[in-house]
């Protein structure tokens, strides 16, 4: 399944689409304090944040409602694309990059802050390895853990959790009761 290439349902709740007549959601508003905390780690020294994936926008509201000096998101769906053009147009400080973080890794600059949640990234592998080149020294970097356990599938050493308690409704990508928001430093 190529997920660029599937189309999206929007919803005021959740984005999400049909997988052999199954919904499969891409994100949803029971996420909003997550993305909240993931917003506030990332954004904590100002400066230049990076986000990859801009999904139903939530996170980067709350990125924005810092203060940092420039908002770099990439987003690679083309039906999310224009809603996060649509939402970056009042804003000075914000880059929409197109396509995806991996494909666009040579034109991205280095970042304070990262925060990386992403559909169907083809490129998840190379996340880990690709941190050293865009995350400045003492910059932070977070991602959505699947996991719902402290620990990530990128092999990052020396990162730290934060527990949430999270009462998901029933959906195709996250039934946990603890969410573990990872923080690591450079």
């Amino acid at each position: 399944m190529q997920y660029i290439s599937q189309s999206l349902t929007f919803q005021e709740d959740r984005i999400y689409f049909l997988l052999e007549e199954v919904e499969q959601e891409v994100m949803m508003d029971w996420e909003d304090t997550l993305m909240s905390a993931s917003a506030a780690y990332v954004t904590q020294n100002g400066g230049d944040i990076l986000e990859i994936g801009f999904g139903m926008g939530i996170s980067a509201g709350y990125i924005q409602s810092h203060s940092i000096s420039s908002h770099t998101i990439c987003e690679n769906h083309p039906q999310i694309i224009p809603l996060a053009l649509e939402w970056a147009s009042d804003k000075p400080n914000v880059i929409i990059t197109t396509g995806s973080w991996y494909d666009n890794l040579d034109n991205l600059s280095t970042y304070n802050g990262i925060f990386h949640d992403t559909y169907g990234d083809n490129h998840l592998h190379h996340f880990s390895s690709s941190l050293s080149r865009i995350v400045k020294p003492g910059g932070v970097v977070t991602w959505w853990n699947m996991l719902g356990s402290p620990e990530n599938l990128h092999n990052i050493t020396d990162v730290e959790y934060q527990e949430f308690d999270v009462t998901p409704p029933e959906n195709s990508y996250f039934n946990h009761s603890k969410y573990y928001l990872p923080k690591k430093q450079f």
